[in-house]
């Protein structure tokens, strides 16, 4: 046999190498898409969070520390944390659902302040992996949070239910997919949602350009909570599809979005080259963007110290390089304007049903 016909043989009895993988290595799972070259890192003992979403070695997900064990001794405004039980504030320290108000117990230390925010989820250790493979398709992990397991949960939110949350890998695509399933007697009211905090690696943040992918905003009070009101969003962004990110310092709360025959709505944010789409499925009603102009605020998603800057120095540098594109089920304190009269989309769940729905991170152009 010639060496040529010998070589050619070995080729074809090797394995093809595979385009998707999924490894957790303790608690952190890694999905890799090797042909579009993206990897995505959860690590699960930190609120299921996704913390790097890198493509061709940029990561799109802001991430401003030196490590991943600096992250957990400390976890504040980063990567993709989930809101719950509810997400961003409420008007008052109690929350209503089928026209009774439950009133937080403060002394029990995992709700805080005259308007509380983002729930107490977004740092638990509680989550389950119940599944990390990959296929020819794609590569994921599904993990699994009962909060009805826990008192202190239960004693703040006392509708008994299960999250589980899939993070799935597919053309360069990560999507994030959660099914909450009530286990109550009772309606479930929902008003969950994700934090998100996207950056791009070939601009800074005042030459991005936002397409805000809604037709209104809803007006806010003093202190960040919709009043119930709402008016176009050309208000705010004479022009919705080419917002120059220098000009606005936006905290603010979007509704009416623009969807396609899917009913998927669209988001984005373009830089020199580089852009990210983030798709939102019809079960989310509401965005919210988070842009701040200037030094980070001293309020963090799930509190604790400011972190290092983005290439790690110092703990507390200001550093707000970063675009944060929520995906709401609701508006911000759905839940009592609904009690109230004035938000008409307040979803829920019915005895022993399940919701369910999906957000997608497209990164372009790396």
């Amino acid at each position: 046999m010639r060496f040529t016909d010998l070589a050619i043989g070995l080729c074809w009895a090797l394995p093809a190498l595979a385009q998707y993988t999924a490894q957790q290595t303790g608690d952190v799972v890694r999905l890799e898409d090797a042909g579009r070259q993206t990897v995505v890192s959860i690590v699960t003992s930190v609120g299921n969070e996704a913390f790097e979403m890198k493509v061709k070695g940029q990561n799109v997900l802001f991430f401003p520390y030196a490590s991943l064990d600096d992250f957990k001794s400390h976890p504040t405004l980063s990567g993709i944390p989930f809101l719950g039980p509810w997400a961003n504030r409420l008007d008052e320290a109690a929350f209503y659902a089928n026209g009774k108000r439950y009133a937080f117990n403060m002394d029990l230390g995992n709700v805080h302040g005259a308007h509380p925010i983002h729930g107490f989820l977004s740092t638990t250790d509680q989550w389950q992996v119940i599944e990390v493979k990959a296929d020819g398709d794609s590569a994921w992990v599904t993990s699994r949070l009962e909060f009805y397991r826990h008192p202190q949960w239960m004693a703040q939110f006392p509708f008994a239910h299960t999250i589980e949350m899939t993070h799935r890998l597919r053309d360069g695509v990560l999507e994030v997919s959660t099914k909450v399933q009530n286990l109550s007697t009772e309606p479930m009211p929902l008003s969950i949602g994700f934090h998100p905090y996207y950056r791009l690696t070939d601009s800074t943040r005042d030459e991005w350009t936002l397409n805000a992918g809604a037709r209104s905003q809803w007006l806010l009070s003093p202190d960040k909570i919709p009043t119930g009101e709402t008016e176009p969003i050309e208000k705010l962004f004479p022009d919705p599809k080419a917002v120059p990110l220098k000009d606005y310092n936006l905290d603010h709360v979007f509704g009416d979005l623009i969807r396609d025959a899917r009913g998927r709505a669209s988001v984005s944010v373009q830089g020199k080259s580089q852009k990210l789409e983030i798709l939102l499925g019809p079960n989310y009603r509401a965005l919210v963007i988070f842009a701040p102009r200037g030094p980070r605020p001293a309020a963090s998603v799930t509190g604790g110290t400011p972190p290092a800057d983005a290439n790690g120095r110092g703990r507390g540098a200001m550093n707000f390089n970063f675009i944060a594109l929520e995906p709401m089920v609701g508006i911000t304190d759905a839940m009592n304007l609904a009690h109230k009269g004035l938000y008409k989309e307040l979803q829920s769940i019915a005895p022993g049903q399940t919701w369910q729905e999906s957000f997608w991170v497209h990164p372009i152009g790396f």
